[in-house]
């Protein structure tokens, strides 16, 4: 049995190997990708099965304000073209709340309207990095007014337009800095050219995925190396229909891996750029068996889980759920590249070597990363920070682990509303 309370949730333990079939939510990365994109193109654009979640929501809110409205249909919205006209007052607000996509894929859109744009938030966002794209913005046309603090809060002062052209951007800490300018990049006058400086961006699936979605709605791109062009252009795309998010479906699987047993998620895409897709490699290299044909992907855990050195550089959003994988395997673990999860949701890396130790495993950070030493586990309140992916990770652990005892699991909202039924299900 699973016991729920409002600020708490006891994950449910698997008495036995499990054998279920699961269906996961819309991605939440191509969601607002395509919000954005369909808010820029010339005509409305039907978005079809995308994620119903507080992070979306919040885009189609944050649109809606600068001028883009949307009609929900029987499978999804349709969104307008921004109407920078129909925006009324003297001031607008975007309200932000911890949507990373939400605070840096829309300040481009606000300068596009002809009224000042205020973008505040949760106390969360407010911690975590955007500097290096307001600058960009700047360099490229943008008036904005931060008051020095690289962060939210700021305005935008929109002046029908921006120039666009060529600038240098650091996006070492998020590649959502380059995708925003890469997603806006058709509306300027005179495109964008981006050349990125300092260390690579993490997660080269999500800019692979930009491109991608770009090039789809009608968008001409070129790369060469570090640097990208997006040209001025007008959007088009009848309807786009949203895949089903697989760093959702990571705790799904990863239930297979540690039970023992056999979890099947629907719908899994046979070619994508969704990061998640790096499951299917990663673990035979656990011990499991991985399928995918037509009806999605099947996973078979095996007798045992091996200690393994991984770099999660690109993929560092699974970080909490195979971190808690690797707490029942037969070895120590280390998992490195990820130093950029400090500036998510929560600082990722702290909040896991904290969390994990907690409940008895040996967790320690590393300067990009985490050492896991397995040792007895036993229950008790797993904190999560306001932090989706760590609801997640606490989930993975309670199958094995009576009584742990999840802190706030409404905030897997953000992604997955309906996480703990559909987990408790799996388990039932």
């Amino acid at each position: 049995m699973t016991e729920a309370h409002e600020d708490q949730w006891t994950a449910p333990a698997a008495n036995a190997a499990l054998d279920a079939t699961v269906r996961v939510p819309g991605s939440k990365s191509i969601t607002n990708r395509a919000y954005v994109l369909s808010a820029l193109a010339s005509a409305p654009i039907r978005v079809r099965v995308p994620l119903d979640s507080r992070d979306t929501r919040l885009m189609l809110s944050a649109l809606a304000t600068l001028g883009a409205r949307s009609e929900q249909t029987a499978d999804g919205f349709l969104v307008h073209p921004l109407d920078a006209a129909g925006v009324r007052g003297d001031e607008v607000t975007v309200t932000m709340g911890n949507a990373g996509t939400v605070a840096r894929f829309t300040p481009a859109l606000a300068s596009l309207g002809n009224i000042p744009v205020r973008f505040d938030g949760d106390e969360a966002i407010r911690r975590r990095p955007i500097g290096p794209l307001l600058t960009a913005l700047r360099r490229v046309g943008a008036r904005i007014d931060d008051e020095g603090r690289g962060a939210p809060p700021f305005t935008v002062h929109g002046d029908g337009g921006l120039r666009g052209g060529k600038v240098d951007l650091d996006s070492s800490a998020s590649s959502q800095f380059l995708s925003a300018l890469l997603l806006a990049g058709p509306s300027f006058d005179q495109g964008v050219t981006v050349r990125l400086v300092g260390d690579a961006p993490p997660s080269e699936p999500h800019i692979a995925m930009t491109l991608d979605m770009l090039r789809r709605f009608g968008a001409t791109v070129e790369r060469d190396g570090s640097e990208f062009h997006v040209s001025p252009s007008k959007l088009s795309c009848p309807e786009y229909v949203v895949e089903p998010d697989l760093s959702t479906a990571a705790p799904f699987a990863a239930a297979a891996v540690v039970t023992g047993g056999t979890v099947r998620v629907q719908g899994w895409p046979k070619h994508t750029t969704q990061p998640g897709d790096w499951l299917r490699s990663l673990l035979p290299a656990l011990g499991a068996k991985v399928t995918l044909d037509d009806s999605g992907l099947a996973v078979t855990g095996g007798p045992a889980i091996p200690g393994v050195e991984l770099d999660l550089h690109e993929v560092g959003e699974l970080t909490p759920v195979i971190a808690a994988m690797l707490c029942f395997a037969e070895g120590p673990s280390l998992i490195s590249g990820v130093a950029h999860l400090r500036g998510h949701e929560t600082d990722r890396l702290t909040a896991l070597a904290t969390e994990l130790s907690g409940l008895g495993a040996g967790v320690t950070e590393t300067a990009d990363g985490l050492r896991i030493t397995p040792a007895p586990l036993h229950g008790g309140v797993f904190h999560t920070y306001d932090d989706h992916r760590l609801v997640m990770a606490a989930a993975v652990l309670g199958l094995r682990v009576p009584d742990v005892r999840v802190e706030n699991p409404g905030t897997v909202g953000k992604t997955f509303p309906g996480f703990t039924s559909t987990w408790a299900g799996l388990v039932g």
